[in-house]
């Protein structure tokens, strides 16, 4: 199934809701340290439910060592500033998706490494929230792949 990368997340919630999204769509989580919260903090857990017991969700030093351990396809950074639009790719199982921290978005270096994909919005407000990019990105994916 597909991977995604949560690289550095700082807000408990919007993890917790991604675990929730994760137990209901079957794909994978990985969670780049450092966090921003401990995962036993009570606000992923309320946001996560009681999903967080049945997803499996891996945590992992730093982006490299998880890329050197995972069965992926193709890589995408998501962002802003990416260079394609979010519905205009292929997308293959196994492939796998890092989204960066919630205040300061990826590295540029990240963003450059891999193929960088965006999700069109207004240029009036910030970009939006890291559980609803992943939503978004998760559903065309699966989508593209019949949802299996």
């Amino acid at each position: 199934m597909l991977h995604i990368i949560l690289y550095k997340p700082e807000i408990p919630p919007n993890t917790g809701n991604i675990i929730r999204l994760m137990f209901n769509t079957g794909f994978n989580l990985h969670l780049i340290e450092p966090l921003g919260f401990s995962i036993n903090d009570k606000s992923l857990r309320r946001a996560g439910m009681d999903y967080i017991k049945n997803v499996d969700f891996n945590l992992w030093p730093d982006l490299d060592t998880c890329l050197k351990k995972i069965n992926y396809h193709s890589v995408y950074s998501i962002s802003t500033k990416g260079k394609k639009i979010y519905s205009h790719l292929n997308y293959k199982k196994k492939d796998a998706f890092i989204f960066g921290p919630e205040t300061t978005g990826l590295p540029q270096k990240i963003i450059n490494k891999y193929d960088s994909i965006t999700i069109p919005m207004k240029t009036v407000g910030r970009s939006i929230n890291l559980a609803n990019a992943v939503s978004i990105i998760v559903y065309e994916a699966w989508r593209q792949l019949d949802f299996n």
